[in-house]
């Protein structure tokens, strides 16, 4: 019987993907990862509720579980990536380095000391194999779709990597956990920053990054309020400015950041031209392939994605050297360096890259 260590976070869809393989015939190991231990606002260690929710669903499948620790990992190979990018002003993406780096690399290396071959997630994406190499595909349900998340894995981890769920919606997984009784079928879905939750963003941040306060301006040069530090804000953010009372009533919007002055550049209007860009260079590229689509120097057409739930965009992307240069044939709001570019071919995902520039149209 084939031995498969399963991911478990407390949630749903990781409950539903080890009782599919269980009723598979597998020989299913549930694995909890602890990857980060503090408490949130009202004083809760979550990871000791999602652990007691693990163990509740591994005993009504039937199966084995166990807790392994991974915050010494988390903190080296995630974390400090994380605050290094807010400290350049940059807006960083957590959850995708946090798949590489501890889902399918120690975690893995976990499940095969375990003595298991394949290792096994939660999450809404597909595999296939073509012409005998594994391919990485959206999810069934566009609206949970997580490949997104996932471009920086290679073709060997997706060798190893079973995803149980990928072919069903959220409904359907919902409904399966509640015909098996599952404890944890009506469970919210975990949002936010994968380490963070649902805190309040601003105020977990000031714990690692001490604030330095400046002005904000318009392009003009105009002194319209202050802010608290820049690395508390991001490109096309409006909530949490505080200018009231001034221009021409419409909503103010982040624009830049002056990192030199310490200032930060908001405008009015939520389609001011600066928010717009067509030309994006990106840089760290990863391809599932192991290899770009097309040769440097030489352009190659396929969408993408400058953020989580974006409607695929059409572009044009050459590389030189370690830079992609990608070209969209419409102007993209709000394009972040820091933020993940992914790029798909029809439903397959081929890979993404780290956005250091957008060029205002």
């Amino acid at each position: 019987m084939e031995r498969i260590v399963a991911g478990m976070s407390g949630g749903v869809d990781s409950a539903v993907a080890a009782l599919l393989l269980k009723r598979q015939g597998c020989d299913v190991v549930g694995a909890f990862m602890k990857n980060w231990d503090e408490q949130d606002e009202n004083g809760v260690c979550t990871s000791t509720a999602d652990w007691e929710d693990v163990q509740d669903v591994c005993h009504a499948i039937g199966i084995p579980c166990y807790a392994v620790n991974f915050e010494k990992e988390y903190q080296q190979r995630v974390f400090s990536h994380f605050l290094a990018e807010y400290r350049k002003g940059r807006t960083p993406n957590p959850d995708v380095l946090c798949n590489r780096e501890i889902k399918f690399k120690a975690f893995l290396e976990f499940a095969q000391k375990l003595g298991a071959k394949n290792m096994a997630t939660g999450h809404f994406v597909q595999t296939e194999i073509r012409e005998g190499r594994p391919v990485l595909l959206r999810g069934a349900d566009r609206n949970k779709d997580q490949s997104y998340f996932l471009y920086m894995l290679k073709e060997p981890q997706l060798q190893k990597a079973v995803f149980p769920v990928g072919g069903m919606t959220k409904a359907q997984v919902r409904a399966v956990a509640k015909e098996h009784g599952l404890s944890v079928s009506e469970k919210k879905d975990s949002t936010g920053v994968c380490f963070i939750g649902e805190r309040n963003f601003r105020e977990f941040l000031k714990n690692y990054l001490p604030a330095a306060p400046g002005e904000m301006r318009t392009e003009a040069g105009e002194t319209v309020g202050e802010h608290i530090g820049l690395a508390y804000y991001t490109l096309g953010q409006r909530k949490g400015l505080g200018i009231g009372g001034r221009g021409d009533g419409r909503s103010w919007f982040v624009l830049d950041k002056d990192l030199q002055n310490n200032v930060l550049i908001v405008g009015q209007g939520e389609d001011h031209p600066r928010l717009f860009s067509r030309r994006i260079e990106a840089s760290e590229a990863t391809w599932i392939a192991g290899a770009a689509p097309a040769p440097e120097g030489q352009a190659y057409r396929c969408t993408a994605k400058f953020r989580y739930r974006q409607a695929d965009q059409q572009v044009s992307i050459i590389q030189k050297g370690d830079i992609l240069y990608i070209e969209a044939d419409k102007p993209q709001r709000a394009v972040t360096p820091g933020q993940s570019a992914v790029f798909y071919q029809g439903e397959q995902c081929l890979g993404g890259a780290t956005v250091d520039l957008a060029t205002p149209v």
